[in-house]
């Protein structure tokens, strides 16, 4: 045990050693911002090298693409990798997305899933660095992270540098959920950590490196721009959505509750311009008079669950996002009433005829979860279950923290 802590310690070592800056740097007028934000910190490091990128949509400098912004001072871009979404961000979740050739840039792009889920050797032959800028949404079931483990294997295995430009955590405010039994590691979830892990995409790599979690147990030095003037308790609305549906802040803030949802046949709104904020299905009829009509959407859901059939359920968007952030915690009690009322419980949890992203036990990350709702265990009595698994994951994630709480 004493061996594996001390190797653990020299991992990080090797991340902070090979960091741009160790700490949160401070700007002249204490304003946030983010890794890309701060050019002067990385723009030399880059001058002279053939760079790659990790991005999609969110990788922004105000409202400007970065590889548009750093091709304009002269660094050379010569692919970029694309995660779930794609590069622009335009493709429904669960979608392969296809290598391409970006139209206004004429780079590139190379999907990373789809037919694989990491650069190979010759993707990095002509690669000199790296960059990893994907904004996340903390949560175990947001893709991000596995593309963030995947991206730093294939430098570690390629000896290439990698260049991670941190983006504050919008749900980073709190730390909930059990923790993933890895007998249901999946596409969903890839490590052993609660639903919302409270970390930055710096933090985690930190993490993956610490607890030797990358394949084959590899440590992937790396060079990291914190966010200036951040802390994990503070609000922040992004300024992109960061997939075509978390396409509001409430929805972005609800997200760790309701994908819960894409275990049960319950519909969390995909079809609608409101998903992750709303919850209702057919079955419903009679027990609730909010209603809406999910219809296919390109590039949000062409096939939605309940596809063009009325849903009746709940509509949670009316909740002020401070009340989100106060409660600080994955709300059961909708689970736990539409469960109830469902007319036919033992369907409820039947993903597979709800066409969903995922069976429950890999979304929650433990078989009991789904037993309790079937068994109308109280919320208070589910969480204690939880909470040996998170004392243990909070001790783990301070030896990890860059930002304060």
């Amino acid at each position: 045990m004493k061996q594996k802590y001390v190797a653990a310690l020299l991992s990080i070592m090797v991340v902070v050693a090979c960091s741009v800056n160790q700490k949160p740097v401070s700007t002249d007028n204490g304003t946030l911002q983010t890794g890309a934000e701060q050019m002067n910190k990385y723009l030399g490091y880059l001058k002279g090298k053939r760079v790659a990128m990790m991005a999609n949509q969110t990788t922004v400098v105000g409202n400007v693409h970065l590889v548009d912004t750093l091709r304009k001072r002269g660094i050379n871009i010569v692919k970029v990798f694309g995660p779930e979404h794609g590069f622009r961000g335009n493709a429904s979740a669960g979608a392969k997305v296809a290598d391409e050739v970006d139209s206004a840039t004429g780079i590139p792009l190379i999907s990373l899933y789809g037919g694989k889920s990491k650069p190979s050797k010759e993707d990095l032959a002509d690669v000199d660095v790296l960059i990893y800028d994907l904004q996340d949404v903390g949560c175990r079931f947001y893709t991000n992270i596995n593309a963030l483990a995947k991206m730093m294997e294939a430098c570690a295995d390629n000896k290439k540098e990698l260049l991670i430009l941190d983006r504050p955590n919008p749900n980073g405010y709190f730390i909930d959920g059990p923790i993933l039994d890895m007998k249901f590691k999946s596409g969903i979830g890839q490590f052993p950590i609660p639903i919302t892990h409270g970390l930055t995409i710096g933090e985690f790599a930190t993490m993956l490196n610490g607890e030797g979690w990358l394949a084959n147990g590899v440590v992937c030095p790396f060079k990291l721009v914190p966010v200036a003037n951040y802390r994990h308790s503070m609000p922040y609305t992004l300024p992109v959505r960061p997939s075509p549906n978390l396409n509001t802040q409430q929805s972005i803030m609800l997200y760790p509750s309701l994908c819960l949802f894409e275990g049960t046949i319950i519909s969390q709104g995909r079809g609608t311009y409101f998903p992750f904020t709303i919850l209702g299905s057919p079955k419903l009829e009679g027990k609730y008079t909010f209603s809406f009509t999910p219809t296919g959407i390109k590039g949000m859901a062409e096939t939605p669950l309940h596809m063009n059939q009325t849903c009746y359920g709940l509509d949670l968007r009316t909740i002020d996002q401070k009340e989100i952030m106060q409660a600080g915690k994955i709300n059961l009690q909708w689970m736990m009433e539409l469960y109830r009322a469902y007319p036919e419980p033992e369907k409820f949890f039947d993903y597979k005829q709800s066409n969903q992203m995922g069976n429950i036990d890999k979304l929650a990350g433990v078989a009991e979860f789904k037993e309790q709702i079937k068994q109308g265990i109280s919320e208070d009595s589910i969480r204690r279950t939880w909470e040996p698994g998170l004392q243990a994951y909070r001790a783990k994630r301070a030896k990890y923290l860059i930002y304060p709480d």
